[in-house]
């Protein structure tokens, strides 16, 4: 009948809305599936929308399913969504009626396993040092000997600890710590207000602006080191004014923080042997540069003295200074009586034969002015004489002063190089005295030597009727061993072999006593 009538056999079914039927499979869909995991890598993620909902899609080889984290969920994901990230996605299946599909709305993000991590970072990595972050020419040196050190780390792990006490056995510092949390959610936002923090500090405020920062963290999974690898730590990294060291986990843990700090150190310890040196080592540099500056002012003095008294035995003595100038004012003291007489002779013989020319008047006036001029120069000779003769004493005084204030000098530089090359002598005696194993012998030790005169230094080379001698401190003793050590396997006494004599006695040789009453080194 429903054949010839021409109905259809699900005439009797009801009849559906668009609206119901999407509401039935939504319920369908959701009570069938309720919470899943699912793993895919997320493709098409452009960041949040405007709303601040994020929109995605979860893909494998073969299929694809549409995904979605609202507002309130996509601030607290401990993963937050990248591009080509392969994750596990926990949340509800659920369909969307607008456009008849289905979609997962995502309450948890997990990495999908260690590889996930790695893929990550190296993408991350790779983004990065296309802008430069990681170039080597952007990184410093740290400061030699920083005054203040920062510090980012928890105030409450042992690694602050293992800071803190390295710097107080190397070279003790004042050390400012920036307590943060060192894994979660809030880790990577906590280190970056912490290193940006330490460079907003004013030079010469109140609180003293750090010279190096260490931002430091003990060892961990990949997932735990994850707050150090975010974008917004390693561009905080990149931009700080002070120079920063990376000590984030152990040799083995790597971070990209590492790759934008300065200077990157395997341990935390090893981060506070980078920032400081060793006091004690530069106090003994000093110490040496001290010594060698002394020695190098010891040997200039020396060169000094020895050129001082080359240059003594150089000088010429006071007669030899004074012998031509004497013997000259004795020459020309010989040859002034006369030279003064041939003069006056030359002179009176010239006013006589103008005595006829001149009247008796005028001769005596001539006579009178003549006698005059010569008794006013004799007077200017002697005092040129007595000047001269007083000018060659004064230079005389002189000279004699200059060479008795060098002799002063000379002897107290004679006695302090005498003194330090006689401290110098005894601290080598000293040195010797010190080094020489006699010193050892006099504490209750002896030395043995083999028939060689060489020093024995182990049991297991000897054996039964081996002739060696024992050194004490106050002389030599020949032996015989008769037995082994505690570690050493007896042997026969070779045949053949002759007691040695005594070395160092005064007796001559002489016969050795019995066996009883010989000395022996290893009897029982």
């Amino acid at each position: 009948m429903s054949d010839l009538s021409g109905e259809s056999p699900t005439s009797n079914a009801p009849d559906w809305t668009v609206s119901e039927l999407s509401g039935a499979l939504k319920r369908t869909v959701e009570d069938a599936f309720g919470h899943v995991r699912v793993r895919g890598e997320i493709s098409g993620y452009r960041g949040p929308h405007s709303s601040g909902h994020a929109y995605f899609s979860l893909k494998d080889q073969n299929a694809r399913l549409d995904a979605v984290v609202w507002k309130g969920v996509f601030s607290r994901l401990k993963v937050r969504p990248e591009e080509g990230l392969e994750v596990v996605a926990i949340g509800r299946i659920t369909t969307f009626p607008g456009k008849s599909s289905y979609q997962i709305v995502i309450e948890q993000l997990e990495f999908a396993g260690a590889g996930a991590i790695m893929a990550m970072l190296e993408e991350r990595k790779r983004r990065l040092a296309a802008e430069g972050l990681f170039a080597g020419e952007r990184k410093r040196r740290p400061p030699f000997l920083p005054r203040v050190i920062g510090v980012v780390t928890s105030p409450t792990g042992a690694v602050i600890r293992d800071i803190l006490h390295r710097l107080s056995d190397r070279f003790p510092r004042h050390v400012l710590v920036w307590p943060v949390r060192v894994q979660g959610d809030t880790c990577g936002a906590e280190v970056t207000a912490a290193i940006r923090g330490f460079n907003d500090l004013p030079p010469g405020g109140p609180i003293p602006r750090p010279d190096v920062l260490i931002v430091a963290r003990g060892g961990g999974s990949l997932e735990d080191l994850l707050g150090f690898s975010e974008e917004s730590v390693v561009r905080a990294a990149a931009e700080s004014g002070i120079p920063l060291i990376s000590a984030v986990g152990h040799e083995t843990d790597v971070t990209l923080i590492d790759f934008a700090a300065d200077v990157r150190a395997p341990t935390p310890t090893a981060a506070a042997e980078m920032a400081v040196p060793v006091r004690a080592d530069l106090i003994a540099e000093v110490a040496g540069l001290h010594a060698r500056l002394r020695a190098s002012f010891a040997r200039g003095l020396d060169r000094r003295t020895v050129d001082l008294r080359s240059l003594a035995r150089l000088l010429p003595s006071a007669d030899t200074l004074l012998a031509v100038p004497r013997q000259r004012v004795d020459i020309a003291g010989q040859r002034l009586p006369r030279a003064l007489k041939a003069n006056a002779a030359a002179h009176r013989l010239a006013l006589t034969r103008a005595e006829g020319r001149l009247a008796p008047q005028r001769l005596a006036v001539l006579v009178e002015r003549r006698r005059e001029r010569y008794e006013l120069f004799a007077g200017r000779l002697s005092s040129a004489l007595r000047a001269n003769a007083s000018a060659h004493r004064e230079r005389i005084d002189r000279a004699r002063e200059r060479v008795n204030g060098l002799h002063a000098r000379l002897a107290p530089c004679l006695r302090r190089a005498q003194d330090e090359r006689r401290r110098r002598l005894r601290s080598v005696e000293q040195l010797m005295q010190a080094l020489s194993y006699k010193g050892v012998l006099a504490r209750g030790y002896a030395l043995v030597r083999n028939a060689d005169g060489e020093p024995v230094h182990e049991a297991a080379g000897l054996g039964a009727g081996d002739a060696l001698e024992i050194e004490f401190r106050d002389g030599r003793v020949a032996v015989l061993t008769t037995g082994s050590g505690p570690d050493v396997p007896s042997s026969p006494p070779r045949a053949g072999r002759k007691p040695p004599r005594a070395r160092g006695s005064s007796r001559g040789p002489s016969p050795l006593p019995d066996e009883d009453a010989q000395p022996t080194l290893f009897g029982n």
